[in-house]
């Protein structure tokens, strides 16, 4: 009894009650929290997968493999090439297009396949989280372990690993025709769904293992602006790898020995220049990553002056510890202009950061003493929230 009047208390001096605090879990759509943790153990695993596969495209991106397949073949294009002539003719209709014939003219065809392996590896790891995801998802399904809401959510997030596919390979489709790199728009793109699929399973998947409510307040409100905050810069970094934008200025805090650097603004029509600027794109990122660690700042402080439960509190601080060590990784990647390492640690740092984010928000919505009972709501044959 001392233990629920203490988290009522904590509730109130953020200015959520418990009457106001109403069940908005995405949480245990199961029978009960033994029959949802292992549900949640496996999104979590797909979650991982994901982290690996972005690392993956990473790779891809920096050692220039991603254009080195030039077909788009879902279920034929799991079989590489196994012979000597089906290598001669990869080889040869990559040597079609634009980044053989501008940038790597007299390439071999071990240099070849060094990119090639790259590549289909990071489209072999797309469809194994497909069939990961699938397969015990109709495990779960069949065995009546998963009630409609759950369902629902889960169908969305198959459909959008289906668009990711195809965006992906429309992202390829843009190097292929003149300009031997792909879109920034469309990497933007292909970076930013595979986050929002990422954040939205865990997110799922933390409702799982906890119940979350609808918590009224301006912690919470915050944190969903901090996490918005974290994911525009994310898809900000997306349009910095789209043009190479890391390789250049590469000193900091200043830009040309400027803290508004010449050029900021020079291409018409002004939107442009948040897109395709080089010099704008690398000083908006800068900005917001300076300001995301400013707002995870900010949210941390209030954090230590606030009665939340312990568990948001941690959260807070691990978030915080995410937020200095990305900015430290993205200045170092900046400074030792771009090299291959640090490039990867700080793209995993990004993933570790909205992940903290995630965890915060979904800390600063449980409830106000740990409970181990799951909605009525959300058994199966429920239509949930």
């Amino acid at each position: 009894m001392a233990s629920f009047e203490r988290g009522t208390v904590a509730y109130v001096l953020m200015g959520q009650n418990t009457r106001g605090a109403t069940s908005a879990s995405s949480a245990p759509f199961a029978r009960d929290a033994a029959s949802a943790r292992p549900i949640a153990l496996w999104l979590l695993t797909c979650c991982a997968l994901i982290a690996i596969m972005v690392l993956l495209g990473g790779v891809t991106r920096l050692r220039h493999a991603g254009l080195s397949i030039v077909e788009w073949q879902p279920l034929t294009g799991v079989v590489p090439p196994l012979s000597a002539p089906a290598w001669e003719d990869a080889f040869a209709q990559y040597q079609r297009y634009p980044e053989y014939q501008k940038l790597n003219r007299g390439m071999t065809l071990a240099e070849f396949k060094s990119i090639f392996w790259l590549e289909y590896l990071h489209r072999l790891w797309g469809r194994l989280i497909g069939i990961a995801f699938l397969v015990p998802c109709l495990y779960f399904a069949l065995r009546g372990r998963i009630g409609r809401a759950l369902i629902a959510k889960l169908a969305i997030l198959f459909a959008l690993g289906g668009l990711q596919g195809a965006l992906g390979w429309y992202m390829v489709k843009s190097g292929l025709v003149d300009r031997p790199d792909v879109s920034q728009y469309r990497l933007s793109a292909h970076l930013g769904l595979a986050a929002l699929i990422y954040g939205y399973m865990l997110w799922v998947a933390l409702g799982l293992l906890r119940p979350r409510f609808m918590a009224k307040g301006a912690l919470p409100r915050y944190s969903v602006a901090v996490l918005g905050l974290v994911f525009v810069t994310l898809i900000s970094g997306g349009f910095v790898a789209g043009l190479d934008a890391g390789f250049a200025y590469n000193t900091f805090p200043l830009m040309q020995g400027q803290w508004l650097p010449e050029g900021l603004w020079l291409m018409q029509p002004f939107y442009r220049n948040l897109f395709e600027n080089l010099i704008t794109v690398q000083f908006m990122h800068r900005v917001l990553a300076l300001a995301s660690l400013l707002a995870v700042g900010l949210l941390w402080l209030a954090a230590r002056r606030s009665a939340l439960p312990a568990g948001a509190r941690r959260a807070c601080y691990w978030l915080l510890a995410a937020a200095a060590l990305q900015v430290t990784l993205g200045i170092s990647t900046l400074v030792f202009v771009v090299p291959l390492a640090l490039a990867l640690a700080h793209q995993a740092g990004a993933l570790l950061l909205l992940t903290m984010a995630i965890w915060t928000l979904h800390e600063m919505h449980g409830p106000p003493f740990r409970s181990r009972s799951v909605s009525p709501a959300l058994l199966p044959g429920s239509s949930g929230s």
